[in-house]
């Protein structure tokens, strides 16, 4: 009967995993628990709040208008730093935290970047992990000129992260050739089509610039032409692109939607419009028409601050914790948390729990480490009886409110290996505490309703499999961090965190990079599970630390550890153990380190997976690298997923733009797991390791457009260019890095068997016109989603973008019998013969992939590339331009410089298909 229960508890929980889960929900068309969370690094500026507030009011009336009466804010939530006076008309915080915030306002690691965004990890409809605010960009009101109102943009960044929708515009192709009209022509890229404007270009000398015309001659115009808008436009959509203009106050919908133009909104949604996207949220199916002029209420606000973090390790001691060592490996990590991870300053306490719970410290704050000390020594050491998971939490809670007058804000770490029938009996308890639990399931056993403490708590949910040392269950409790975004106390998830089964007189060596943005609190430590080894430390100066040199606990004799006094040394360390011992034993490594810096974020990263919402469910890893908020570009990313019973599989992760990476050099780096093997938790630990010589930091790409000025009435009105220097400055080199992170995931196969997957979608197929013939160019799928080799493609070709899209079967078939597949990930291109088109000036050709694999298993019809050869009229253009009316017709002028950036734009894409192809053929 237990088994049953838990496999019917088990549906319900399809898609639990460690990442960011935002509160926001629906309340009669009005969104309720917004969270604004500023960062501990700002200083303190109560206009900051004010701002914030009208910003989001403005944002409800427009959201309103723009959603045609459906939506809008009805409360929202600011948390205020820790590190900020006190007042008596702030809430305390209850299961709200920094980490969990839906809106961030926090600085920029660069100086003078104020781009607004929305940090997304996957495709179209999926919800995005936090919208992005620096502090200048509300407190600053000449970026309304270069961004937009802000009630504005918060609505076009809120359509981003609850919609999962994307720009309508382009930074990067900001002209296209259309076939809207009879003739090909060329349009600005847009949402809708037949924006009016004018190209020009900004010369700037210091602080002076002037604008001219785009050069033009001999089929070439120089690089930097931009668009300038007229600010009255006569349509009145779109918010994802126009949101800027007045007359703007839809978003796109089936009948304004410009399919044809280059923009993500058209690659990741497969051209359909925004509206049509939103109208197929849950959100829109949970919601009505408001008959009414304006929002029903207007928003509410509370501020919420932060108190002293408080700690209750509730940890199970029944007699199943015997097994395995569970209970050996849980005080040696517990002991990690207690030294190392969690920050002075913080309360913590240990209640114990099998059929009754026990209260083994009470909450005491961690003032120095003999605090740590003392906490350490109550640690459980016996396991017995049988499990009551909520006598544990009970007297967790009894324990943090006997100290603290009260639970909410504080959290609770329960860990447990075992099932409890009575477990349901405490979620309400847990729900009205106002205290966030974070549930570590141990082994196979764990009680499958256990994730449901954090579900309702918005805690973590971590798992941890079996090992033949603690390493594991210590990395998880690295997990478990404070929340409140200050980087001066956070730790760092781990330098390094790796077992080995070392045979006799074998030696383990490892490599641990320690770079110039963590070094203070750093530790070494070393395990094994049969006798000590000899081991030494040698630092990047050549000083070695011994055995000796290593603290070994009367009552933790498998574990060695060494601190490191003062700020580490910037470089590779070398740890090397050599197992003396007559049999082959595991041996752990692990590194921990704190930043260095209080004004300077450390390079980090954050594991997360996901089973999307669509065909076959699949599952996607993903690793967010980064420092600060700036992404972190070149790491090689592996990923290790682990689950009770089943093999260790191993993926490495990319940011290529392909399979299940949705967006290429943004600092994800993703891949599918396909190899469910059933039912149940799966772990996942992340190791993303860079080397200075190629890792680089980039400026987010979906970042909101920087616009550069407008035209109103024949006049063009320029706004201050966009700093140049930023993007230099992120070109520095990282010093080499290791990070390590985990996370997991519980997931439901829907059978017994392992689910059985096709060739994953091509997201980058490019088309290009080279010597009058057609190369295609993609990354390979596999046979299995991104992993493997596809059987064979199946190419099409239209001259109608949405015939191609919505008939693909129906299309003219390309001739690839000769193109064999090669494995995923791989570079692909094909030739297409002259014979088979007419290309002509104004030719515009649209192509659509799909791979199949060996048991004829069809993957989704890939992104639709276009093929376009336009060679506009040749026309002598002034080289001077001072913005105004004056000189030949403004249309004329339209038409010529933007023709000739499409042509530089063919140019281009030609000479690069033909490098390509001596690559190719050089074999590099």
């Amino acid at each position: 009967m237990g088994v049953f229960r838990s496999l019917i508890f088990l549906l319900s929980f399809q898609l639990l995993h460690v990442a960011k889960g935002s509160m926001v929900w629906l309340n009669k068309n009005g969104y309720e628990d917004l969270v604004v969370a500023i960062s501990p690094q700002v200083p303190e500026n109560d206009n900051i709040i004010l701002n914030t507030m009208n910003m989001i009011k403005n944002a409800s009336n427009y959201l309103f208008q723009t959603t045609k009466h459906r939506f809008f804010f009805k409360s929202v939530k600011i948390i205020i730093p820790e590190t900020w006076k006190k007042n008596t008309s702030y809430s305390r915080l209850k299961t709200e935290s920094y980490d969990k915030a839906d809106v961030i306002i926090a600085d920029h690691y660069m100086k003078h970047v104020d781009d607004p965004y929305t940090l997304h990890y996957g495709g179209c409809k999926e919800k995005g992990q936090y919208i992005h605010f620096t502090p200048n960009f509300l407190l600053n009101y000449n970026l309304t000129n270069v961004y937009g109102e802000k009630g504005r943009v918060f609505v076009h960044e809120w359509a981003h992260y609850r919609w999962g929708v994307f720009n309508e515009y382009s930074s990067n192709v900001p002209f296209y050739v259309s076939r809207n009209s009879k003739e090909a022509s060329v349009e600005a890229t847009s949402c809708p089509a037949g924006v009016t404007g004018i190209p020009v270009f900004q010369d700037c000398n210091g602080d002076k610039c002037e604008l001219r015309r785009c050069r033009y001659g001999d089929q070439l115009c120089e690089k930097g032409c931009i668009f300038i808008p007229d600010i009255q436009q006569k349509m009145p959509c779109s918010v994802m692109d126009l949101r800027y203009t007045s007359s703007v106050v839809e978003f796109c919908d089936k009948n304004t939607h410009n399919s044809e133009a280059p923009n993500m909104q058209n690659k990741i949604c497969n051209h359909k419009s925004t509206w049509e996207v939103i109208m197929e949220s849950d959100d829109f199916r949970n919601s009505a028409v408001v008959n009414a002029s304006a929002p029903p209420s207007e928003t509410t606000f509370r501020l919420l601050q932060a108190q002293d973090r408080a700690v209750a390790l509730v940890l199970d001691v029944s007699g199943s914790m015997l097994m395995h060592d569970r209970i050996g490996h849980l005080r040696r990590a517990a002991e990690v948390f207690l030294l190392h991870i969690i920050e002075i300053g913080s309360w913590a306490g240990i209640v114990t729990f099998n059929s009754d719970a026990s209260e083994e410290a009470p909450l005491q704050q961690i003032t120095n480490d003999a605090a740590r000390q003392k906490l350490v020594q109550c640690l459980p050491i016996t396991a017995s009886g049988k499990t009551s998971i909520c006598a544990g939490v009970r007297k967790g809670l009894k324990l943090i409110e006997d100290k603290m007058n009260a639970t909410y804000g504080s959290e609770i770490v329960l860990l447990t290996d075992g099932e409890d029938s009575g477990i349901a009996a405490c979620f309400d308890l847990v729900k009205q505490s106002g205290a966030r639990v974070h549930t570590i399931s141990l082994g196979p056993s764990a009680a499958k309703e256990l994730e449901e403490f954090s579900k309702l708590t918005g805690g973590l949910k971590l798992y941890a499999v079996d090992g033949a040392t603690h390493i594991k269950l210590t990395e998880t409790f690295s997990a478990i961090t404070p929340g409140k975004g200050d980087i001066s106390k956070q730790s760092i998830q781990s330098l390094e965190s790796k077992e080995l089964a070392v045979p006799p007189s074998g030696w383990m060596n490892t490599t641990v990079p320690v770079d110039k943005t963590v070094g203070n609190d750093t530790f070494f430590s070393t395990s094994w599970n049969l006798s000590q080894p000899i081991f030494f430390l040698r630092d990047p100066k050549g000083k070695e630390y011994g055995s000796s040199d290593f603290t070994i606990d009367n009552l933790n004799l498998n574990t060695a550890r060494l601190s490191i006094s003062g700020t580490a040394e910037v470089g590779d360390w070398q740890f090397c153990i050599k197992n003396v011992h007559t049999a082959t034993q595991a041996i752990s490594v692990t590194a921990i380190s704190r930043p260095a810096y209080s004004d300077v974020p450390p390079v980090s990263t954050v594991a997360h997976m996901n089973r999307e919402n669509r065909a076959f469910n699949p599952v996607v890893v993903y690793a967010e690298v980064s420092q600060g908020f700036l992404p972190v570009l070149g790491a090689t990313v592996v990923a290790t997923i682990e689950k009770d019973g089943a093999a260790t599989v191993t993926l490495e992760l990319f940011d290529n733009g392909a399979g299940a990476d949705t967006m290429k050099n943004d600092g994800i780096y993703s891949r599918y797991f396909t190899s469910l093997q059933s039912s149940g938790r799966y772990r996942l630990k992340v190791k993303a390791r860079g080397r200075k010589t190629t890792t680089r930091l980039s400026l987010r790409q979906n970042r909101a457009l920087y616009i550069p000025g407008y035209r109103e009435n024949g006049k063009i009105y320029m706004n201050a260019p966009r700093p140049k220097f930023a993007d230099k400055e992120i070109q520095v080199e990282l010093a080499s890095f290791s990070r390590i992170s985990t996370s997991s995931l519980v997931v439901n196969t829907g059978g017994d068997s392992a689910p059985i997957y096709p060739p994953c979608k091509v997201t980058d197929l490019h088309a290009c016109i080279e010597n009058n013939t057609i190369v295609l160019s993609w990354t390979a799928p596999g046979g299995d989603l991104d992993n493997g080799k596809a059987d064979h493609y199946i190419i099409k070709s239209s001259e109608n973008l949405l015939d191609l899209r919505n008939h693909f079967d129906r299309a003219t078939s390309v001739n690839s019998s000769n193109l064999i597949p090669k494995e995923a990930g791989r570079e692909e291109s094909f030739k297409i013969k002259p014979e088979n088109f007419i290309i002509e000036n104004g030719t515009i050709i649209y192509f659509a992939i799909r791979a199949v694999d060996d048991t004829n298993l069809i993957s989704e019809v890939s992104n639709i590339a276009r093929a376009t050869w336009f060679i506009p009229p040749k026309a002598s253009v002034p080289s001077d331009y001072h913005g105004n009316n004056d000189g030949p017709n403004t249309t004329v002028i339209v038409a010529i410089v933007a023709a000739c950036i499409v042509v530089v734009c063919t140019i281009v894409s030609s000479t690069l298909c033909v490098l390509k192809k001596k690559k190719e053929r050089s074999g590099y």
